[in-house]
């Protein structure tokens, strides 16, 4: 079985997001981080990889910035990685990012599942991966928490989705596209050794033309972003006994509007 993970780099969620003076969001020069919900896909690739004797491929769309995501997941232990780089993606809305992703699926021979985490952090989505499964035309399995098992002869996967009503287990066809939750497993910590390896990879870039990709949709913005205004605000301080200070802050409320 081949198995395919999307992942990317995104800042840190202390990261203090603010709009340049073009009127583009940045997260400044806030540090890089693996998307946190991808490592369960990661890691779930690599337990099934493993199972069925085949490989697992991740792979980044967007500029070099997300060789850091990929290098992580090498250092994991992925099989393979492969990053997508292509003009016409800069910038790129969701339904762009899965023409290309599913390109990129197909070009991994034999790939039967593909695994995304629950969401990309930096922008609180998951569309990307609903419309991934659309363009392959492949059944989408969101939410998983547990693949319960996975009959390589009659080609279907069993897995439990966690739902807001309970738990609920289904079986699909395969190929398809899962989603995973952190309840799935307990990603692992790179070891020193993958760390090395991966620190020494070369990742290819793919580009559009490569994927068979002529053209992807063109996104449109609509709106205005700008910076929220500095709050401001200032202390002072009450003193005397429990009673008139009580006094004194029910007429500062009174004062300010407030009651």
């Amino acid at each position: 079985m081949q198995i395919v993970v999307f992942t990317r780099s995104t800042p840190d969620t202390a990261a203090k997001v603010e709009v340049a003076a073009d009127g583009r969001v940045t997260w400044g020069d806030a540090a890089l981080v693996v998307n946190p919900w991808d490592e369960y896909a990661l890691e779930e690739a690599i337990v099934q990889a493993k199972n069925a004797g085949g490989k697992a491929t991740v792979i980044a769309l967007g500029p070099e910035m997300h060789n850091d995501a990929l290098k992580h997941a090498l250092a994991m232990g992925m099989d393979e990685a492969a990053r997508v780089q292509d003009a016409a993606l800069d910038p790129a809305d969701s339904l762009s990012y899965a023409t290309a992703a599913a390109a990129a699926a197909k070009k991994v021979d034999g790939v039967e599942l593909v695994i995304f985490g629950k969401e990309s952090i930096d922008v609180g989505s998951d569309q990307h991966a609903y419309q991934t499964a659309r363009k392959l035309g492949w059944p989408m399995l969101s939410s998983v928490s547990k693949i319960v098992a996975v009959d390589f002869a009659a080609k279907t996967i069993t897995v439990e989705r966690l739902l807001e009503q309970g738990k609920q287990v289904v079986t699909s066809k395969l190929p398809a596209v899962l989603s995973v939750t952190k309840e799935i497993n307990e990603p692992r910590y790179p070891s020193f050794i993958g760390i090395r390896k991966a620190s020494k990879a070369v990742i290819p870039e793919w580009s559009l033309a490569d994927l068979g990709v002529s053209a992807v949709a063109a996104r449109t913005q609509v709106g205005r972003f700008m910076n929220l205004p500095a709050r401001e605000g200032q202390v002072e301080m009450i003193a005397g006994t429990p009673e008139e200070m009580a006094t004194k802050l029910v007429d500062r409320l009174l004062e300010e509007k407030v009651l």
